[in-house]
């Protein structure tokens, strides 16, 4: 499938309406070659194709719809997933900025630092030394109980390693024989 309409459903949803009319158009047709045959048997072979053609077109959109639907069901549960875990990773941090009594500013360096911005970058976007938010890792690194950026990091997110949430309940469950 070409990679443009695969993730753009509104894309998908047009291709689906443009079949659509064009699915139309030929069962009009069709209606008209039938309401014009003098006999229904023997069947005219080119009524017999076209009237083919438009049930497996339109089975063809049928399906292309429910596809659809499930796509969008399953980006939409997992956009919740990822805002979930989004949610409970940012619970955690603050719940270790918390515990390590890190001031405003550490807290501060401390996000910048959790999203990967370089030291340089840090003291750019807040407006400070490079030495100050240097050492404020520093401090950061030993309330912390770590010595560098990717200690931090193995740290903040071992809360959610060790009591991971529970399983996602299956989607249908098993019927009992």
């Amino acid at each position: 499938m070409i990679r443009g309409l695969s993730e753009n459903p509104m894309a998908l949803g047009a291709l689906i309406l443009a079949q659509g009319a064009c699915a139309g158009i030929f069962l009009f047709d069709v209606v008209l070659d039938g309401g014009a045959m003098q006999t229904l048997w023997p069947l005219d072979w080119h009524f017999a194709v076209e009237a083919a053609a438009v049930a497996g077109l339109i089975a063809g959109i049928a399906f292309e719809i429910r596809v659809l639907l499930r796509l969008l069901a399953r980006k939409a549960h997992l956009e919740r997933q990822v805002s979930m875990a989004a949610s409970a990773l940012h619970d955690v941090i603050e719940a270790h900025f918390r515990d390590w009594s890190l001031t405003a500013s550490e807290a501060d360096v401390a996000w910048f630092t959790v999203k990967g911005l370089p030291i340089a970058e840090i003291a750019r976007l807040r407006g400070s030394a490079e030495g100050t938010v240097k050492s404020h890792l520093n401090a950061i690194y030993r309330k912390a109980g770590v010595s560098n950026r990717g200690e931090l990091l193995s740290l903040l997110i071992e809360d959610l390693m060790d009591d991971p949430a529970e399983p996602a309940a299956p989607l249908s469950a098993p019927h009992s024989a």
